[in-house]
């Protein structure tokens, strides 16, 4: 019976815990109880970042193109399990809409390195002014 004697107190616990949890869902404020009737629940979409950053954007100064229509595409992937599936599916749709474009893949497998601090910085850079257009796929 040793190994059970903290189970009174945490069997207590958890009944007082849906004690107050029954009470906390009794005493809705009456605004937020007006809100949801009539359609339902109403959720307010929050950014993870709080407030926008003061300081404006910088380093988006590459020309962007009018049309992909026979254009060489570059698709870089990282090094995340889902990046190549990703980059062939955007790859797919893209063909789908874009028929006389070429395609190019650039794979890194370095794991949290900037592709350019590693030995292939030579490649990664031919690779680059062979494409016209960039699309990186990152496989979170």
């Amino acid at each position: 019976m040793k190994k059970f004697k903290f189970l009174p107190a945490v069997l207590g616990l958890v009944v007082l815990g849906l004690v107050l949890a029954v009470i906390a869902a009794q005493n809705v404020p009456r605004e937020l109880a007006a809100q949801s009737k009539p359609g339902g629940p109403q959720y307010q979409v929050l950014s993870p970042w709080g407030e926008a950053d003061p300081i404006p954007l910088r380093g988006l100064t590459a020309p962007r193109v009018d049309s992909l229509n026979g254009k060489k595409i570059g698709l870089f992937v990282n090094y995340k399990r889902a990046a190549m599936p990703s980059a062939e599916a955007v790859e797919k749709q893209l063909r789908t809409k874009v028929s006389n474009a070429e395609y190019s893949y650039y794979h890194t497998r370095d794991w949290n390195v900037n592709v350019i601090e590693t030995k292939d910085s030579e490649k990664f850079a031919a690779w680059v002014k062979s494409v016209d257009v960039i699309i990186a796929t990152i496989g979170d």
